[in-house]
């Protein structure tokens, strides 16, 4: 990677003085297309959704770019935790390495951090009003995470959660047992239909007891938690004026202890492979709720001992509990951008609104899967006319998830929690503390199963309210301890 010549701290103070003068001109540009900026992006995009986005990069270069004097280069840092350690050591002065690019995909717990340090530009100076609307609010809300208001995290691509099943062999369990699509629909539904299951593949061998299998799995147990706890009417981590408080209260909390540890304790859910689209290939689960940038990742075939055979899909709604409201899940990376000077942050908004343009945030968005960020991108009439324009080939799974979300954005309400100090530390105890337990309880019981105990007498000490309770005491010391550092 290039290094730039001029130091990011050096650059941070010039910045600071010029945005000044930048805002009083009316926002004339500082650019000189005689002699282009260049701006480096990282990123953690990998196989189709990085050819996808540098493909776009250089769209840019060659057209709009080479018009005001903007030269990108992007850099996929290869995941998100390497993304993040890179962005640190730059901030850092690690010897070694890279320094501060100029743009980089940002998820806001991460943000926040950084921007504790003093290192984003504050966005709001480069976009008048009549550009920020045009953007989804709550997107625009959620890049909100500075003291001062300000905007530091600016919506490039967006997801939020679906379902995805396994079309093929759902089909004769739902004949044989008497379920439908319409048990799918609730948290609840999905554990007794995947009770069901289990007690339907159990007896398909009648010579091996308890050797039922599971119906479903989920990805980011984290957003089960946050998303949940938001559709039975508790904010998790409510913020204001930037101090966070923890609700957590028990009645809600054995609701979704009940409907995902149980099940997986009893081995009514699974959770196998790095992800449960691997368990799908796998036939350890029909079922999965994930991001809509999965969807590329739901297999063709189911691959068994016995041998493989192909499977359809269907692209279903995220279920959600019983009498609850409507809420789904608002994720997605950001980009950021690097506290420097005039030209280089005014050049870094320009390609980041060019990026969102409908017809190119489109683009990314058929082959990555993510939700175009703007507010007249965000229909079936929008895509099917840009991919008609464009010439676009577009996966059958990613547009079916497309669209399915498309239809049903008026109904549903995107949920984020507001950013907060440690809040990063805090999502891990919701991602890991149920869900590592459950995991080993499972194997517990799956143990005594084997040795010929009966499924409800070897799970019965593990989801008793005596149980519950000592989880509850158990998580609630996790996560208070996680956001006091």
């Amino acid at each position: 990677m290039k290094r730039r010549k001029i130091a990011w701290k050096g650059r941070a103070c010039l910045g600071a003085m010029l945005l000044s003068l930048l805002v009083g001109c009316g926002n004339q540009s500082p650019l000189d297309p005689k002699n282009p900026v260049s701006l480096t992006v990282w990123h953690y995009y990998n196989g189709s959704q990085e050819a996808a986005f540098d493909t776009l990069v250089e769209k840019f270069n060659d057209s709009v770019g080479r018009e005001l004097g903007i030269y990108v280069q992007s850099y996929s840092q290869g995941s998100v935790p390497d993304l993040e350690s890179a962005v640190r050591d730059a901030i850092n002065g690690k010897v070694g390495a890279d320094p501060m690019p100029d743009i980089f995909s940002s998820y806001a717990d991460t943000a926040y951090e950084i921007e504790q340090a003093g290192a984003l530009a504050d966005l709001g100076g480069y976009l008048s009003q009549e550009e920020l609307a045009v953007y989804v609010d709550s997107y625009i809300e959620e890049g909100r995470i500075a003291s001062d208001g300000g905007l530091r995290i600016f919506p490039t691509a967006k997801s939020t959660e679906i379902m995805m099943l396994n079309q093929t062999d759902w089909e004769p369990f739902a004949a044989a047992a008497g379920v439908s699509l319409e048990d799918l629909k609730t948290i609840e539904g999905v554990a007794a239909t995947a009770e069901a299951y289990y007690q339907w593949t159990d007896s398909l061998t009648p010579d091996v007891p308890g050797d039922g299998k599971a119906l479903y799995g989920r990805d980011a147990v984290a957003n089960y938690f946050i998303i949940g706890m938001q559709q039975l009417g508790v904010e998790l981590f409510q913020v204001e004026n930037g101090q966070m408080t923890l609700n957590v209260p028990q009645e809600p909390l054995r609701r979704l202890w009940e409907n995902y540890y149980v099940p997986m304790v009893k081995g009514y859910f699974g959770a196998l492979g790095s992800f449960r689209s691997d368990d799908v290939k796998t036939g350890d689960i029909l079922a999965y709720t994930g991001s809509t940038a999965s969807a590329m990742y739901f297999p063709d075939q189911v691959e068994l001992d016995s041998g493989s055979h192909a499977i359809d899909y269907l692209v279903l709604p995220a279920p959600i509990f019983e009498g609850g409201a409507n809420y789904a899940v608002q994720q997605g990376a950001g980009m950021v951008v690097s506290k420097s000077d005039q030209q280089h942050e005014y050049a870094a908004v320009e390609f980041l609104k060019w990026f969102t343009q409908a017809e190119n945030n489109l683009q990314f968005g058929c082959v990555s899967g993510y939700l175009p960020v703007r507010k007249e991108a965000g229909s079936i009439e929008k895509l099917d006319q840009v991919v008609a324009e464009q010439g676009l080939t577009v996966s059958p799974k990613t547009y079916d998830c497309l669209t399915t979300l498309f239809g049903q954005m008026e109904t549903m309400t995107l949920y984020t929690n507001k950013s907060f100090q440690n809040g990063s530390a805090a999502r891990k105890v919701l991602e890991y503390h149920l869900a590592d337990q459950a995991a080993a309880d499972r194997a517990a019981v799956a143990a005594a199963v084997a040795q010929g105990t009966s499924l409800e007498e070897a799970a019965a000490p593990y989801v008793s309210s005596e149980a519950f309770a000592n989880w509850y005491a158990s998580f609630c010391d996790a996560l208070n301890a996680a956001i006091s550092g």
